[in-house]
């Protein structure tokens, strides 16, 4: 399959895109929990120093968010919603 076809069949709506990142992101956060425990934990009481003294528990976190927020993910959650969205026009008909 080619690169546009491909990109023809994960189009989506710019509005449905949005809501499928926020719904990303909201899945990245309940997921990475623990380590914005860690990363909030770390912080509190701190201002500046949190830039070096929380290193080790921010890269924890984004390595943890970004399991679960890249375009692959994203990829797979437009195509998911295409499938039911054709499901649901099979069924209509």
């Amino acid at each position: 399959m080619g690169y546009l076809q491909e990109a023809r069949e994960n189009h989506v709506k710019k509005k449905v895109e949005e809501a499928l990142r926020s719904k990303m992101k909201q899945k990245a956060l309940k997921e990475c929990d623990h380590y914005t425990s860690k990363y909030a934990q770390c912080a509190t009481g701190r201002t500046i120093s949190v830039v070096w003294q929380c290193r080790k528990q921010a890269k924890e976190l984004n390595a943890c968010l970004h399991q679960y927020t890249n375009d692959a993910v994203l990829e797979e959650m437009k195509r998911d919603y295409m499938l039911q969205e054709n499901e649901k026009g099979t069924a209509r008909v």
